[in-house]
Order: structure tokens, then sequence, then C-alpha cells
């Protein structure tokens, strides 16, 4: 089993900047390609960003690059999702999500384990 928390969400300026963190428990994260999603009221859970478990390969959806920068610690378990230029359609509950084989995805239905997600609300 793998345990993921999500922290770092709150209430932002559009404009500005949010870092979430997600912390992993368990079996070894290092093996583990982990990856970003979003869900806003009301739409489908969304990709955001991946990153491979040796962090050398990164994606995102076209509606963050250039904003979003994902990174991950292995030694402390921890993937990052730096978030800035924050606008209100940003706005959403942000899941981190561990996948535990294949190539890092953008689908949802390949990732192994989920967290419970963080709150992301950017006010205009």
């Amino acid at each position: 089993q793998v345990q993921l928390v999500e922290s770092g969400g709150g209430l932002v300026q559009a404009g500005g900047s949010l870092r979430l963190s997600c912390a992993a428990s368990g079996r070894t994260f290092s093996n583990y390609h982990m990856g970003w999603f979003r869900q806003a009221p009301g739409k489908e859970r969304e990709f955001v960003s991946a990153i491979s478990w040796s962090g050398s390969s990164t994606y995102y959806t076209n509606s963050v690059e250039g904003r979003f920068t994902i990174s991950r610690d292995n030694a402390n378990n921890t993937v990052y999702l730096q978030m800035n230029s924050l606008k209100p359609e940003d706005t959403a509950v942000y899941y981190c999500a561990a996948q535990t084989w294949g190539l890092a995805s953008m689908r949802a239905d390949e990732y192994n384990y989920w967290g419970q997600g963080t709150q992301v609300t950017v006010s205009s």
C-alpha cells in the first residue's frame, strides 16, 4: 500500500503562487511515477502534470505549461507542484497520485494510489 497526503493548498489572488506537496509513505517511493490531477466543481478530473520515477521526465497539460513546475525528492518521499501566475481557472481540488507500472501517464485510470486532495482557490 502507498499512502499519499497532499498539503499546501489555499486561497491566493490571481497572479500569485502556491507550492503543493505530496508526502508518500508505504512502499518504495522512488519506484513510482507521480502525477498531479485536479477537479473543479462540476467538471471531470483532469491531468495537470507528471514526473517519472527518476525525475528525468516531466509532463504538463497545455494550460499550465510554463507556469507550473513538478519536482520530486526521492530521499524525502515527496513530490511537489510549484504553481506560479495562478489564474481563477486553476481553482480546483488538486490530487497527487502514484503510478507503479509502465511509463509516466496522463491518464488517471493508470494511477494506482491517490491522495485525499487539497483545495486551491484563486480569486480574481
